[in-house]
């Protein structure tokens, strides 16, 4: 159970203006903790320079503010992320300006998944949406989460193909977690936060702001290993993904459409500057194969760090029905997310879920092509 002083400073922080996550990161580097940072934020303040009212609302935050952040957190499936926890994306630790917190409702742990982000336009054509679905099914079956900003247009398109293959799905949204923008996406978000993640970095009841949506884009681009662009024009806030995409050395990838198409013209623009032309998931799949591996692996040393290698048959494991399931169908040789999910009759997203954490323990490993193998212990 979370320790409530260490959370409450944790949320004051968050809300001190100006103070922001490089800030709260550097001063936890100084006292260790946000609890320390509060008790002793005149001491701490060169640390980040925080201005004054940051140390201020610091030493008098509005208590009605942060006791309507604690309720929405003690809700079931929500929860915030903060970057000295374990399991906090070592993905966007390796981004130009990563977040010091991120508020979850959903399960945190699709955060760990290796990811596509696809992206693009909001007044998206019909053969755009269609695209973006195709891609977004043929990717989340060969196990890619698919995360996007739950905008109109492509970005609503591949979390509702995401969801309709039975793959795991992640929105990162410039809103509070608590809100919906645009409105009409209140069932998607609800369905995401069952089968994936809704991300924010903003507190609960943060309304939709123009300059929040670059702040968005750079998670986007920091969770996912590369950006897909299916349409965009040339100021669209896509190429913004894709740019951040880049600046943290991830692949960016671009459909090509029709030289009389305005919405084609920023995925041009971005093939000029160096991004992959791609004309199927499969070319996809293929660039990320390695990267994906890597992260797994990167992940497994990271949890061997936090913790003793566990036991391959534990009683969670060897008690949980499901995961029984799961493992036996594994021992005839690799296989993909669709194969399993004939053997044990369960939905792919679950088995995503399960993977993933079997994964982390270095039960299982992804193979080629999108597909699962398990590995003998002593393997890992």
């Amino acid at each position: 159970m979370d320790d409530l002083d260490e959370l409450l400073a944790w949320l004051t922080l968050l809300r001190a203006p100006g103070l922001g996550a490089a800030g709260i990161r550097a001063l936890l580097q100084q006292a260790g903790s946000a609890r320390a940072i509060c008790r002793d934020i005149r001491r701490l303040r060169h640390a980040a320079a925080p201005d004054q009212p940051a140390i201020e609302w610091i030493e008098r935050p509005d208590a009605a503010r942060l006791e309507a952040d604690l309720a929405w957190l003690a809700q079931p499936g929500h929860r915030l992320l903060r970057c000295n926890e374990d399991d906090f994306s070592p993905q966007l630790e390796t981004t130009p300006s990563p977040p010091a917190a991120l508020f979850v409702a959903g399960d945190p742990a699709t955060l760990l998944a290796p990811q596509i982000a696809i992206v693009g336009a909001r007044s998206a054509s019909a053969q755009g949406l269609a695209n973006a679905r195709d891609f977004a099914r043929t990717l989340g079956r060969a196990g890619l989460a698919i995360t996007s900003g739950m905008a109109d247009g492509i970005d609503g398109a591949a979390h509702a193909a995401a969801l309709e293959c039975g793959a795991l799905t992640v929105a990162v949204v410039g809103t509070g977690p608590d809100l919906v923008y645009p409105r009409k996406h209140r069932e998607l978000a609800a369905r995401i936060e069952q089968h994936g993640a809704v991300v924010s970095e903003f507190p609960p009841g943060t309304e939709a702001r123009p300059d929040h949506f670059p702040r968005r884009n750079r998670l986007i681009a920091g969770l996912a290993l590369g950006t897909l662009v299916v349409e965009a024009g040339l100021q669209s806030g896509s190429l913004i993904t894709a740019r951040l995409a880049a600046e943290a050395g991830r692949e960016v990838f671009a459909l090509p459409g029709s030289i009389h198409n305005p919405l084609a013209k920023g995925c041009h623009r971005l093939i000029r500057d160096g991004a992959r032309l791609v004309e199927t998931a499969a070319e996809v799949i293929e660039a990320l194969g390695p990267a994906a591996l890597a992260q797994g692996a990167g992940l497994r040393a990271r949890l061997e760090t936090a913790a003793a290698e566990p036991d391959h048959d534990s009683p969670a494991r060897t008690q949980d029905p499901d995961y029984a399931s799961l493992l036996a169908s594994l021992g005839d040789g690799p296989a993909s997310l669709d194969e399993l999910a004939n053997r044990t009759g369960l939905a792919p997203a679950a088995l995503s879920s399960m993977l993933l954490l079997l994964e982390l323990e270095g039960v299982v490993a992804p193979a080629l092509n999108g597909r699962w193998q398990r590995l003998a212990a002593g393997q890992a």
